[in-house]
Order: structure tokens, then sequence, then C-alpha cells
């Protein structure tokens, strides 16, 4: 038995390091099934096509959970197993392989990765104190988990705002991870000191600005950013090219880390997918809350989410919870 996993980005898919794994350990896979998450596949890219090792492995089975939404796939791989005479059976697990890869089936299917919104807060929904304070107001065990799902994703946004304010470094430090996710700011104005913490050598820096300023553009460029001009018609970043931008750059998941005025533009413009949201047992009273938009004239008007999970984490409450919706694609 051999098993495997994709590799990072231009590295082997899970296909040849399954075979790889059964190969040291002196396993024979001529005849055998082979189970996998994702449609094999059948095109040259930066690695070559699963289906081809397969076959010349003498691979006589194939279990695999859902087609690959990828144009370049899509029953392609299946086709071509079964025209080698090899048998295909597919649907088992397909509900959780979807689940595992949507921010892949998001960009292959809708253009845009798929967005996260972390938020960590009070009971009452504060995220930070009148006078800005806000570290910390949920447990280590509930930042450690906010960094497991930085590191899952393949981009982390904020805004100009929270650069300014906070100078964070947003990168996975809590948990371990083979590489870091890249870094999205929105930045109308191009205001990202050249010494923010943000630069991380090592992980991509894309900058979305509106407003031109070729001294500051070079600036930037030359700390290793890529600057991203996308005005909208009021002078603002328009997010909403800025996520097909994104999904062209090929990220699969973003993960949302900012202030809530960039939390409710992003909200105000049906583009958030999924809440993750820390509440921590505590009353902070009034301060900045998750996110500013609004205000809505009526219920009817409301936001409609439906929670995905509730989890103690730490002495915190974890809530997942998706837009209504969102994942039907």
């Amino acid at each position: 038995m051999g098993v495997g996993h994709t590799q990072l980005a231009g590295g082997p898919h899970a296909e040849i390091m399954a075979l790889r794994d059964a190969a040291a350990q002196g396993h024979s896979v001529e005849g055998a099934t082979a189970y996998v998450t994702l449609e094999p596949c059948s095109h040259h890219g930066r690695t070559g096509p699963c289906c081809d090792a397969l076959i010349a492995a003498g691979i006589k089975k194939v279990v695999a959970s859902i087609a690959d939404p990828n144009p370049l796939v899509a029953g392609q791989g299946f086709e071509r197993l079964r025209a080698a005479g090899i048998e295909v059976e597919v649907g088992p697990g397909a509900a959780e392989s979807r689940e595992l890869n949507i921010g892949f089936f998001s960009r292959m299917i809708r253009k845009t990765p798929w967005v996260r919104m972390k938020m960590a807060a009070s009971l009452d929904g504060t995220t930070a104190l009148v006078n800005g304070q806000s570290q910390w107001i949920t447990s280590p065990e509930a930042r450690a988990d906010g960094h497991a799902w930085r590191a899952r994703a393949s981009a982390v946004l904020t805004g100009i705002g929270t650069v300014l304010q906070d100078n964070p470094r947003l990168d996975v430090r809590e948990v371990p991870t083979p590489r870091q996710p890249h870094i999205v700011v929105v930045d109308s104005q191009l205001q990202t000191p050249l010494d923010a913490h943000l630069f991380i050598a090592g992980r991509a820096c894309i900058i979305y600005a509106a407003a031109q300023n070729d001294a500051k553009k070079a600036a930037l460029e030359a700390r290793g950013a890529t600057v991203v001009m996308l005005p909208d018609a009021n002078g603002k970043v328009d997010l909403g090219a800025m996520m097909l931008d994104l999904g062209r750059r090929e990220i699969n998941e973003l993960h949302v880390e900012a202030g809530s005025k960039l939390n409710g533009s992003l909200i105000r413009a049906g583009l958030v997918d999924e809440f993750l949201v820390y509440l921590a047992p505590k009353l902070l009273g009034p301060g900045q809350g998750m996110a500013t938009f609004g205000p809505l004239q009526s219920l009817a008007d409301a936001v409609e989410l439906q929670f995905q999970s509730t989890d103690r984490v730490g002495v915190d409450l974890r809530i997942i919870a998706r837009v209504a919706g969102r994942d039907q694609f």
C-alpha cells in the first residue's frame, strides 16, 4: 500500500506520491486499486498527467470522490483511464472532497477565491476598545487556531488601516507550516510604509490601489511588492475586480483579517463566503465592531447565514458560518 498527498505548487500530485511510497516499501501496484479525492489530471501543467502514471503502473481500478472542475480535465481523466481498460468508480466521499477543495472549486467555477473572513471579539461583538486596544481579546488557543486557518489559505488579505495602526506581520507563527501564505493589501492611496512588517522574504505581497503614484509604486515594487491599479468609479479599489484578479493569480482560499471598515465593504459587496468568528467570554462595552455596513432599513435586508459548526477553543467559542447559498456552485 502507498499513500500520498499533492505537494506544493509545481511538485508531484498525490497519485505520484502514493506510487512512489508504494515502490519505496517494495510493494507492486500492478492490479491494485487507487483511491483518490479528485479526478486524476490528464493534461501537462507544472507536472505530467497523473492518468499516464496510473496507467503505466498497471493500476486496475480507480475510485475517485469527485470530478475535477478544471476545464483542462473535467472528465477527460476518467475517459483516458477507461480507454486504457481501467475500471473507474466516481462518488464515494464526494461531499467531503469538495469541502476539502472548496477554494479550488470556487476558483475553477466562479473564477474567484473562496473568501473566509476571520474576526475575534468579545461576546457583545467588540473587536477593539475605543482607544484602539485589541491585543488580546481571545485566548492563546484561539490565536493558534486562527494561525492554522491562515496556514491553509493561499493568501491573507488586510486593509491599509490595519497596516498603519497595527503594523502586523499576518504570517503563520503559532503552528508548523511548509510555506507562508501570500499577503494582499487594499491600499487605495498607496500609503503602505516601506518598512512595514508585512514584507517577509519568500512570500508574495500584492497591493491593490486606486490612486496613481508612480514614485511610491516603484518604491514598493523595489521592496518586492506587486502593485495593481484597480480603481472604481469612486476612487476606491474595485473589490469585485480584485477578487477576479486574485482568481487569475491562482488564489484558492482568501483569508481576510481586516478592520471593520474593509470588512463592511466586502460584506456589502457580497464578496464574503464564510465567517470564522472567535467569541471571548467577556463583555467590553462600546468600541469597534466586527463590520461596518448599513444601517439596514428592514430585517429582510439582513445577510442570512448558515451555521456550519460551533466549537470550544480554549475558553473561547469558535463559530463557522456561511452566507446562505454561497457554496452552491
